[in-house]
Protein backbone atom coordinates (compact mmCIF):
# COMPACT_ATOMS: atom_id res chain seq x y z
CA UNK A 1 0.00 0.00 0.00
CA UNK A 2 2.74 2.18 1.21
CA UNK A 3 4.63 2.13 -2.35
CA UNK A 4 1.41 2.99 -4.51
CA UNK A 5 0.51 5.98 -2.29
CA UNK A 6 4.33 6.85 -3.25
CA UNK A 7 4.05 6.40 -7.10
CA UNK A 8 0.51 8.15 -7.14
CA UNK A 9 2.64 11.13 -5.60
CA UNK A 10 5.53 11.07 -7.73
CA UNK A 11 3.25 10.50 -11.40
CA UNK A 12 1.37 13.59 -9.52
CA UNK A 13 4.44 15.60 -8.47
CA UNK A 14 6.25 14.98 -11.94
CA UNK A 15 3.32 15.87 -14.27
CA UNK A 16 3.66 19.89 -12.31
CA UNK A 17 6.86 20.34 -12.46
CA UNK A 18 9.31 20.65 -15.58
CA UNK A 19 12.64 21.49 -15.89
CA UNK A 20 14.15 23.40 -18.42
CA UNK A 21 18.03 24.62 -19.27
CA UNK A 22 17.56 27.95 -17.24
CA UNK A 23 15.55 26.10 -14.87
CA UNK A 24 16.50 22.68 -14.14
CA UNK A 25 14.51 20.28 -12.03
CA UNK A 26 16.34 19.51 -8.89
CA UNK A 27 15.52 15.84 -8.75
CA UNK A 28 15.96 13.67 -5.05
CA UNK A 29 15.38 9.61 -4.71
CA UNK A 30 16.18 8.40 -1.25
CA UNK A 31 16.97 4.86 -0.35
CA UNK A 32 17.16 3.77 3.20
CA UNK A 33 20.74 4.19 2.95
CA UNK A 34 21.09 6.99 1.08
CA UNK A 35 19.90 10.12 -0.41
CA UNK A 36 20.88 11.16 -4.45
CA UNK A 37 19.98 14.52 -6.23
CA UNK A 38 20.20 15.59 -9.51
CA UNK A 39 19.46 18.79 -11.90
CA UNK A 40 17.56 17.50 -15.18
CA UNK A 41 17.51 19.58 -18.32
CA UNK A 42 13.78 17.60 -19.25
CA UNK A 43 13.58 19.79 -22.86
CA UNK A 44 17.10 18.15 -23.90
CA UNK A 45 16.62 15.26 -21.66
CA UNK A 46 19.84 15.45 -19.85
CA UNK A 47 21.27 15.37 -16.21
CA UNK A 48 23.28 18.45 -15.89
CA UNK A 49 25.12 17.48 -12.77
CA UNK A 50 24.78 14.86 -9.44
CA UNK A 51 25.20 14.45 -6.37
CA UNK A 52 24.58 11.75 -3.30
CA UNK A 53 25.82 10.46 -0.01
CA UNK A 54 28.06 8.15 -1.78
CA UNK A 55 30.56 10.68 -3.83
CA UNK A 56 33.77 11.74 -2.89
CA UNK A 57 33.01 15.45 -1.58
CA UNK A 58 30.63 14.11 1.35
CA UNK A 59 33.13 10.62 2.54
CA UNK A 60 35.66 13.30 3.22
CA UNK A 61 33.58 14.54 5.88
CA UNK A 62 33.25 11.00 7.43
CA UNK A 63 29.47 11.57 8.40
CA UNK A 64 26.65 8.92 8.81
CA UNK A 65 24.95 8.91 5.31
CA UNK A 66 21.33 8.29 6.57
CA UNK A 67 20.49 11.12 9.40
CA UNK A 68 19.18 14.82 7.94
CA UNK A 69 22.50 16.46 8.32
CA UNK A 70 24.02 14.46 5.89
CA UNK A 71 20.73 15.45 3.75
CA UNK A 72 21.17 19.01 4.55
CA UNK A 73 25.23 18.65 3.05
CA UNK A 74 23.77 17.30 0.27
CA UNK A 75 22.05 19.82 -0.52
CA UNK A 76 24.43 22.64 0.20
CA UNK A 77 27.33 20.41 -2.49
CA UNK A 78 24.28 20.95 -5.14
CA UNK A 79 23.69 24.55 -4.52
CA UNK A 80 27.69 24.99 -4.92
CA UNK A 81 27.94 23.27 -8.03
CA UNK A 82 24.84 24.50 -9.64
CA UNK A 83 26.00 27.78 -8.56
CA UNK A 84 29.89 27.28 -10.37
CA UNK A 85 27.14 26.51 -13.14
CA UNK A 86 25.33 29.64 -13.16
CA UNK A 87 22.22 28.21 -11.97
CA UNK A 88 20.53 29.74 -9.58
CA UNK A 89 16.95 28.97 -9.50
CA UNK A 90 14.97 25.10 -9.87
CA UNK A 91 12.02 23.19 -9.84
CA UNK A 92 12.07 21.08 -6.63
CA UNK A 93 10.86 17.76 -7.54
CA UNK A 94 10.93 15.66 -4.27
CA UNK A 95 10.05 12.30 -6.10
CA UNK A 96 7.11 11.01 -4.79
CA UNK A 97 8.27 11.38 -1.07
CA UNK A 98 6.21 13.35 2.03
CA UNK A 99 8.39 16.26 2.56
CA UNK A 100 9.55 16.16 5.54
CA UNK A 101 12.61 15.00 7.29
CA UNK A 102 15.58 14.10 5.35
CA UNK A 103 14.01 15.54 2.28
CA UNK A 104 12.71 18.47 3.55
CA UNK A 105 17.04 19.12 5.43
CA UNK A 106 18.07 18.68 2.16
CA UNK A 107 15.73 21.68 0.62
CA UNK A 108 16.69 23.44 3.57
CA UNK A 109 20.40 22.83 2.80
CA UNK A 110 19.63 24.03 -0.50
CA UNK A 111 18.47 27.09 -0.15
CA UNK A 112 20.98 27.66 2.86
CA UNK A 113 23.88 27.35 -0.37
CA UNK A 114 22.22 29.92 -2.65
CA UNK A 115 19.46 27.77 -4.38
CA UNK A 116 15.89 29.30 -5.02
CA UNK A 117 12.88 27.39 -5.60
Amino acid sequence: MNTSAKLRRHKRVTKKVKGSELKPRLVVFRSRKHIYTQLVNDDAQKVIIGCSTLSKDFKAKNMKSTNKEAAKEIGKFISQKALKLGIKTVCFDRGGGKYHGRIKSLADGAREGGLKF
